[in-house]
């Protein structure tokens, strides 16, 4: 266990990003595809297949996910992701013709200072591409790929993971771009939401504060009084080495949800596009009704723990303004 969304075998996860313009892409790819489906609670969501994860949709399953920066023209990305799956020839099959399934969601970095002066096309799409061909098992946290020009409301955001097992030995991973319109952090101070469900310091190993003030408890959100309905989200995805069918799929992603809550103050705002992605490879049977409901659990605190990661391993962006890294204060 490396503490990774890959430590799901089967798994592959790949950054690609333009410094200068301050965002990027990371691609998730499946060796086989694998069951998924989609929970949305954020007010303002960027996403493409949103419908074809619905349970009742006929499509059980995809061949990798796009998280991308660059709002609605993030989309793109899942293109490049796709036509990297398709030279491999990936895809869902019907009779002659094979179409890689990939779906994506975005976050908005367009003012975080980056040159977005890129003319006709913007660049996701190729970087889409490039992300999936670095696809590895390996792979970094922190200002990265869709995380490269994350940002929260007081520090750098960026792209976190961490893993999981239940008692029974089932697995889950979770990948999140922390672009969230609140804070992951208690106030302005070292400690994380997310602290309680802390592994082996992962996150600085501060806890929560001794006491809490009405200080801490104010909402700090980004842009605030003029941040737009598209500015921030959180994008997360969970996978599991269980066997589920689509619906507990999306039951899944549901329970993972409250990882969020857990780990962002406030979230799910009129101002977040917050959306989680759960799938099963399908490896380990489990009971469909209190293993299903353990697995959530675990996944959602795997949740807290990704989104605190990602803001934990940030590096502040070059430019001038840009939010300060939890690093440069708390080291």
């Amino acid at each position: 266990m490396n503490n990774l969304l890959t430590d799901i075998s089967g798994v592959r996860v790949g950054h690609a990003h333009d410094v200068a313009a301050a965002s990027g892409v990371t691609a998730i790819l499946f060796d086989s595809p694998a069951v998924a489906s989609i929970d949305v609670r954020g007010g303002g969501p960027g996403t493409r297949e949103e419908a074809l994860l619905s349970p009742e949709s006929t499509v059980e399953a995809i061949d990798g996910i796009a998280l991308s920066g660059g709002s609605a023209l993030g989309l793109d990305a899942a293109g490049g992701v796709q036509a990297w799956l398709a030279e491999q020839g990936r895809g869902f099959r019907i009779r002659d013709a094979v179409i890689p399934i990939v779906p994506g969601a975005i976050c908005f970095d367009l003012l975080n200072g980056g040159n977005k002066a890129w003319g006709r096309f913007p660049p996701y799409r190729d970087l889409g591409y490039a992300a999936a061909s670095a696809a590895a098992d390996d792979f970094a946290l922190g200002s990265v790929g869709a995380g490269l020009g994350a940002t929260t409301a007081n520090f750098k955001g960026g792209l976190g993971s961490a893993s999981a097992q239940t008692d029974g030995g089932v697995t889950v991973g979770a990948l999140a771009v922390v672009n969230a319109v609140g804070s992951v952090t208690v106030g302005d101070g070292p400690w994380f939401w997310a602290a309680p469900f802390e592994k082996d310091s992962e996150f600085g190993g501060h806890g929560l504060p001794p006491s809490f003030t009405p200080d801490m408890l104010r909402a700090r959100l980004k842009g605030a009084p003029l941040a737009t309905p598209s500015q921030n989200t959180t994008l997360v995805v969970i996978v599991t080495d269980a066997v589920l069918s689509k619906p507990q799929a999306r039951r899944l992603a549901m329970i993972a949800q409250t990882g969020m809550a857990r780990a962002i103050y406030p979230v799910h705002a009129p101002l977040d596009g917050d959306v989680v992605f759960a799938a099963a490879t399908g490896k380990k049977p489990i009971d469909p009704l209190f293993g299903l409901t353990e697995l959530g659990m675990v996944a959602a605190n795997t949740v807290s723990r990704a989104i605190a990661r990602g803001v934990h391993c940030a590096t502040a962006l070059p430019f001038a303004g840009a939010l300060p890294a939890w690093k440069d204060r708390f080291g």
